[in-house]
């Protein structure tokens, strides 16, 4: 085992004898946040919450709010926080938050971290929000995402840069030619970042003002940057 899993595994029977509570984990395209919420999850046993994921579950089921999101989608429109809000709500609402959970994707405005914090607040025992933020360089964002490849077929994924496929253009598993999605490209890039930063900068300066913000570095092998952002959550929590 490496020393740096080793790390992760050391810290496990602290962490699990006490409540991680709500985790805010926070990244920019391509910074893994997708991959460390997952890690994060195994580690503490506690749920992960996508506001995503609660928008496609409404609207599968069926839901008064899953209905009223997908007309606003299927027209274009923006679905607005009132109604994320309670889909929120809702979700928390179930025992297995009782101890704690990942969330991702929310809240991603001010409006939806005060609202949060007031209903946090409420709650009996409740604990607030910490926020964790995966800070990778600029330009190693940029070769991970416009480097990124796909296999059609079986769905690997390959970088150019970082993990390229043996022969050149050509999944490894059944050789049928990778594909570099439209929305890979530098400018696309550029936008989601641009994007990203009006979006998370006020979010980010609302915990951060609270004392319940910490920044992890995001280079490194996954494990490492786990018990990174353990360490940042214990450290929050004291």
């Amino acid at each position: 085992m490496s020393s740096s899993a080793s790390a992760v595994e050391s810290d496990r029977e602290q962490v699990l004898t006490t409540t991680p509570g709500p985790i805010l984990v926070l990244g920019a395209p391509g910074s893994g946040k997708g991959t460390q919420a997952k890690e994060l999850i195994k580690h503490w046993g506690i749920p992960h919450i996508s506001t995503g994921d609660l928008l496609r579950a409404n609207r599968d089921r069926g839901t008064d709010l899953g209905k009223i999101a997908d007309g606003l989608m299927k027209r274009g429109e923006l679905v607005p926080d009132s109604l994320v809000n309670e889909m929120v709500a809702a979700r928390l609402k179930e025992p297995d938050t009782a101890r704690g959970y990942i969330l991702d994707g929310f809240p991603r405005t001010l409006g939806q971290a005060s609202w949060l914090d007031g209903r946090l607040a409420t709650q009996k025992g409740s604990l607030p929000v910490v926020a964790v933020s995966i800070h990778v360089d600029y330009n190693q964002l940029l070769r991970r995402i416009t480097g990124r490849r796909t296999c059609p077929a079986c769905g690997a994924i390959y970088n150019i840069y970082l993990n390229p496929p043996k022969k050149d253009g050509l999944c490894d598993v059944d050789g049928t030619t990778l594909v570099h999605r439209a929305d890979d490209t530098e400018e696309a890039f550029k936008e989601r970042m641009r994007s990203y930063g009006a979006l998370t900068e006020p979010v980010i300066e609302h915990y951060r003002g609270l004392g319940r913000f910490a920044e992890v570095d995001g280079d490194g092998p996954i494990a490492a940057i786990a018990a990174g952002i353990v360490a940042a959550v214990e450290r929050l929590r004291q």
